[in-house]
């Protein structure tokens, strides 16, 4: 599972960015663990990532 600054540094997209995309209801799925922080599981992402793709 993935921090946030990871997956952050991973879409090149900042904090206030990620945030106002998931206000939106978009971006990769999240799982809040006990302790509140956040993790991305890496195939979350993956298929997030597949799913913005553009077919040209």
């Amino acid at each position: 599972m993935l921090k946030l600054p990871e997956v952050l540094r991973e879409i090149r997209m900042s904090r206030a960015a990620f945030y106002r995309m998931r206000a939106r209801g978009q971006g990769p799925k999240l799982s809040k663990l006990p302790n509140g922080h956040l993790r991305v599981r890496r195939s979350d992402l993956d298929a997030w990532l597949d799913s913005q793709e553009i077919a040209y």
